[in-house]
């Protein structure tokens, strides 16, 4: 039975009881591909934190809202009227989601993930302070919180991992409490991730901000793998140095694939500089020598027509996974990475990425490896080809981080690429690379053994194996007897040519 169209009034199943009901309500969950061995089977899919599977309620929530599509801006007619008040419900919503006091913080939507967003952010808060130009990122960071700090920011400084093998995979709380110090008339803010898409390990994030704080330096989250795993407060806390200055997070990555990214931020800090963006829907009165912007919000940072059908889907996935709650979903998270890790630690040919001891840090839905003596791309190649597990490989946009990692597995060879001058050359490197498995509602813990079991097998008949792929200059691995096709699965003409003569 399929859920009703959600809304405030009519989602009335809560808690667990509703995780159990959608955790098998997502697209893609039944996809068969045919494998090396000729039989068919379901993909397992351990890719979310690249992209989550389109959670189903969503996706149909979206159709239904089709039937009543209209731009926004509008009350005029009834769809507009139904299009505006639902779209404006979706940002009050997201701004419940992550308790973000209303009053002083707004939501608007901007690209399709965190990168726009963070460009944006890091251009407003260099035109709110240009007289500070030190901005403090973590090793930790995805590209895209590094590099729109690096280009719009001013001067970026890294803080460092720990280098004690108990702690290794999260920030040094010690350095970076000593850059506050030295440089806090030169620091405007700080940017962090709230979890890592290569460990898996959970940030401190309210911890960093009263830190941050202490030393005048604002902070923005990446919560970008966050959002759907742990529950986040921006604001709420007695101490209001706790609270979060912006955050931000992708719909793609939170089961709403094709949404917009999502920015929440202080209403003072956007409010004190004309938007980046100008153009229809964010200002009040244009002459033919002047323009005034709106002062209402989301409206003033949303310029032009809006992604009105995706932040639709992000909406009800947003609604969703807030009903089951965030603390239900982490405990689920948490139990599920634990136990990945406990069995993959059976094998002394397994090396886990980052600290494994839950008692040091949290890790939720990723976990980051290697097997002794293959490539990344060699065993990820093999486990989708022979076992249909979908998992990624390489450095995830992540690249200082993961170099640093494989300083525990590959020191030897780093340390070599280290006196070279074409800085390039590491990037060719089969070896420089890790395999990722990441889970989301939807997987189980027979998905993990399924895991497992495969790589024992890869484990045991390795040599057998690697002799049956070939690499080419790009790293990648190819099977030399078993191909591929997509257009044998998925073709976009010939889907619409089938949809069209279909009767």
């Amino acid at each position: 039975m399929k859920l009703p169209l959600l809304t405030a009034e009519t989602m009335s199943i809560k808690g667990k009881d509703l995780l159990d009901r959608i955790k098998t309500d997502f697209i893609g969950l039944d996809t068969e591909y045919k494998t090396v061995d000729g039989k068919v089977s379901k993909r397992i899919y351990l890719d979310t934190t690249a992209s989550s599977l389109m959670m189903g309620v969503a996706h149909r929530a979206s159709n239904e809202f089709l039937k009543h599509y209209s731009n926004t801006h509008s009350l005029l007619h009834f769809s507009a009227k139904i299009s505006t008040k639902t779209y404006n419900w979706i940002h009050d919503r997201i701004l419940e989601f992550v308790h973000a006091d209303p009053d002083e913080f707004t939501c608007f939507f901007m690209g399709s993930g965190v990168t726009a967003g963070m460009n944006r952010m890091a251009k407003t808060f260099n035109r709110l302070r240009p007289e500070k130009d030190i901005v403090l990122v973590s090793i930790m960071e995805h590209h895209s919180n590094d590099l729109p700090h690096r280009k719009h920011g001013g001067k970026v400084m890294h803080i460092p991992i720990s280098s004690a093998n108990t702690n290794m995979g999260g920030i040094d709380m010690d350095i970076f409490e000593k850059y506050l110090i030295q440089f806090q008339d030169r620091i405007n803010y700080v940017s962090i991730t709230g979890l890592s898409n290569v460990t898996g390990i959970i940030n401190p994030i309210n911890k960093i901000a009263q830190l941050a704080h202490k030393y005048g330096a604002y902070v923005i989250v990446d919560a970008a793998q966050m959002a759907a795993h742990v529950p986040i407060y921006m604001s709420g806390f007695e101490d209001k140095s706790m609270e979060i200055d912006a955050l931000l997070f992708s719909g793609h990555k939170t089961y709403a694939p094709g949404s917009p990214g999502v920015i929440v931020a202080r209403k003072s800090f956007m409010s004190a500089i004309e938007p980046e963006e100008v153009g229809g829907g964010m200002v009040d009165k244009v002459f033919p020598d002047n323009y005034f912007v709106s002062k209402k919000f989301p409206d003033r940072e949303e310029a032009g027509t809006p992604n009105i059908l995706g932040a639709i889907t992000l909406g009800s996935a947003i609604h969703v996974l807030d009903s089951i709650g965030m603390d239900i979903i982490l405990k689920k998270d948490l139990e599920l990475t634990n136990y990945a890790i406990k069995e993959m630690k059976k094998y002394q040919n397994i090396f886990i990425y980052g600290n494994t001891d839950s008692d040091d840090y949290q890790r939720a839905g990723t976990i980051s490896f290697n097997i002794e003596g293959m490539d990344h791309g060699l065993v990820a190649a093999i486990l989708n080809d022979y076992f249909n597990i979908a998992v990624r490989n390489e450095c995830f946009c992540a690249h200082p981080y993961v170099e640093k990692m494989l300083h525990m597995t590959h020191k030897e060879e780093i340390d070599k690429l280290d006196c070279l001058d074409d800085h390039l050359t590491w990037k060719i490197e089969p070896w420089m690379g890790m395999v990722r498995a990441s889970i989301g509602l939807y997987n189980t813990k027979q998905d993990i053994d399924n895991l497992i079991s495969a790589l024992s097998n890869i484990i045991k008949n390795k040599a057998t194996l690697s002799n049956k792929y070939t690499i080419n200059q790009s790293g990648d691995y190819h099977h030399k007897e078993f191909t591929f096709s997509s257009k044998d699965f998925f073709s976009l003409t010939g889907t619409i040519d089938k949809d069209i003569v279909s009767e």
